[in-house]
């Protein structure tokens, strides 16, 4: 007899009885746009997963921003890093609280992938063409329904989709939840140690509340954050934060807004890189006929197909571009 047992979907799709009965159930998912044949080994969530992980809109984030424009430290989080913790972060809790796992997890892998090059500052930027704004939630599905169609399920669309907390409504699952949570957590806690790391701040800088309650910056602070909120969410029958540690978060947040993500040290590169993406969208629309057409919706507009464009940039494709039209040239040729 062999020492390995085969495991089908049917088997794990079994087992998610198991989970709570607020998690979500692959077997009762709304499905994809576009039906397809059940996989014998992956649950739908899982197969939503996988085609993130193989995306190319996946694959870029390892050259965009997170908070330190194109940086060249080995340590420095990139989007991708931070993606990669968001998951485990988010895997964590959802494993704690017995929802879906991979569902969790696939919304964390795919939630950044829409950002522009140099993080919400580009973001930022390319907002200012839009007369209802610009959100990368949004171009992260737009990826996937559009760009670089996955047929992803619509719990995991609407899991991306609203992410940001400033989104509302906010995500119909609770799996989704958990990936709102485990994003800020992530960027608070990388962003303050690669910000010490810069020599930007010092830990003595931080609010008082936030080493009383949380220690020095350092790995337990995931852990304190994580085990708030599952804490929290066994009490309370649905996903959120301790009310002791939430604000403690929240000032963290405002404190790293006001000191690093748009401090006077920062101000110099996030106003070059700003200036980058307004002027590659304003010589794009000027220049259409330079947009990539293996990335390109065709049926779209000139100003969505420009944004389409400039959000999928990475921070060095973006510059290398910029150079080319916009540096000055030192030589003339007849």
């Amino acid at each position: 007899m062999s020492s390995l047992v085969r495991r089908r979907r049917t088997d794990r799709e079994t087992e998610e009885t198991a989970l709570s009965p607020l998690a979500t159930k692959s077997i009762e998912s709304a499905g994809r746009a576009l039906r397809e044949p059940d996989d014998p080994y992956r649950t739908c969530f899982e197969r939503d997963r996988d085609r993130i992980v193989h995306s190319k809109a996946f694959r870029r984030l390892k050259h965009k921003t997170q908070v330190f424009i194109n940086p060249t430290g080995d340590h420095t989080v990139t989007r991708l890093t931070h993606t990669l913790q968001v998951a485990q972060v988010a895997r964590s809790i959802a494993a704690a609280l017995s929802l879906n796992e991979p569902l969790a997890e696939a919304i964390a892998l795919g939630h950044d992938v829409g950002h522009t090059p140099f993080g919400h500052i580009g973001e930022e930027a390319l907002a200012t063409f839009f007369e209802d704004g610009w959100v990368h939630s949004a171009q992260s599905v737009r990826i996937f329904d559009v760009l670089e169609p996955l047929n992803l399920c619509e719990e995991t669309r609407d899991g991306i989709l609203r992410h940001p907390w400033k989104v509302d409504p906010g995500p119909r699952t609770p799996e989704a939840q958990t990936v709102r949570f485990a994003d800020r957590i992530a960027y608070l806690t990388h962003d303050v140690l690669d910000a010490v790391r810069a020599d930007l701040l010092k830990p003595a800088d931080l609010p008082a509340v936030v080493t009383d309650t949380l220690g020095q910056p350092g790995n337990d602070w995931i852990g304190h954050f994580i085990e708030a909120v599952i804490d929290y969410s066994v009490t309370a029958g649905e996903v959120g934060m301790d009310p002791a540690l939430l604000p403690v978060m929240h000032e963290l947040r405002a404190f790293m807004f006001k000191r690093v993500y748009l401090g006077p040290e920062q101000h110099s590169q996030t106003q070059a890189a700003k200036r980058v993406v307004l002027e590659l969208v304003t010589y794009l629309l000027e220049h259409p006929e330079e947009i990539t057409d293996s990335y390109a919706d065709p049926e779209a507009d000139t100003l969505t197909r420009v944004a389409d464009f400039v959000a999928g940039m990475t921070d060095r494709y973006a510059l290398m571009l910029h150079d080319r039209w916009f540096r000055p040239r030192l030589f003339s040729h007849p």
